[in-house]
């Protein structure tokens, strides 16, 4: 049995919800809220980061999305995500790597500077720092704790956009030579990067890539996958898609200042 705990609009739920889907496997799906679920003991037991995705396949556990991404595709390998090409899947793991080192945690900043600071802002100080003290993660606390008092403002907030434009970057550079990240073929890499695009989207931060059209050719590529719409888009309910279309305030106008200052 694959047991996935994850997420509805969690950047890291969709990269192992992309594989199932890409795969054609079914997995039972445990739906989690996030909203302080994830510090249950029983699930820390499971995933000590408090994080999703988590995968259980019988009795084996197995954290971390890339890693994830890797064991489905090496347990079900038709079709296959990963080149043959060595070349080819040294990008593949390029992309990964700058994912889960740096665009990750940038992708955490934007999200709670911008969409989710609505919600921090009905806490009072008190009951935000009750909420960050559950975390194992201090780094994640501080960045939920500047960007409640400074939004956009916060000093993470530049580098963050750095971050995500060396993920444009790539992608852009990439047009160049194919039409997916890692070349001719369709795989991990462009999984990988999917939910974060899909996220800047969300956050009304597509302007972002207005300089950089290969970007937008391949995110209309992977969105016409049908793996998209099963795998992202089909997860969210109403409440989630009023959520990013109602935010207040539209976070361009700072974030593109913020850009020509740096």
């Amino acid at each position: 049995m694959l047991k996935l705990y994850h997420g509805r609009t969690s950047v890291c739920s969709v990269k192992a919800r992309l594989v199932f889907a890409e795969k054609g496997v079914e997995f039972d799906s445990q739906l989690m809220t996030l909203q302080g679920d994830q510090h249950d003991p029983a699930y820390m037991k499971l995933n000590p980061n408090a994080v999703v995705p988590t995968l259980v396949h019988d009795d084996k556990v197995i954290i971390e999305s890339t890693v994830i991404m890797h064991y489905i595709d090496d347990l079900f390998p038709d079709p296959p995500l990963m080149p043959r090409d060595p070349y080819a899947r040294s990008k593949v793991h390029m992309t990964t790597k700058l994912m889960d080192e740096y665009v990750h945690n940038c992708c955490t900043v934007l999200t709670f500077a911008t969409a989710n600071r609505q919600r921090l802002l009905k806490k009072s100080a008190e009951q935000l720092e009750a909420e960050l003290a559950k975390s194992p993660s201090k780094a994640r606390a501080e960045v939920k704790r500047q960007v409640y008092h400074h939004g956009l403002d916060a000093p993470v907030v530049v580098d963050a956009l750095r971050h995500h434009q060396k993920l444009l970057n790539r992608i852009d550079a990439a047009m160049q030579e194919g039409p997916y990240i890692a070349g001719s073929e369709y795989s991990l890499a462009d999984i990988a990067a999917t939910p974060y695009i899909w996220r800047l989207t969300k956050l009304r931060l597509s302007r972002l890539w207005d300089d950089r059209p290969g970007v937008a050719r391949w995110y209309e590529r992977v969105q016409q996958r049908p793996s998209f719409e099963k795998a992202v888009e089909g997860w969210l309910t109403q409440t989630e898609h009023d959520r990013y279309a109602t935010f207040e305030p539209d976070p361009w106008p700072k974030v593109s200042a913020l850009l020509q200052a740096a």
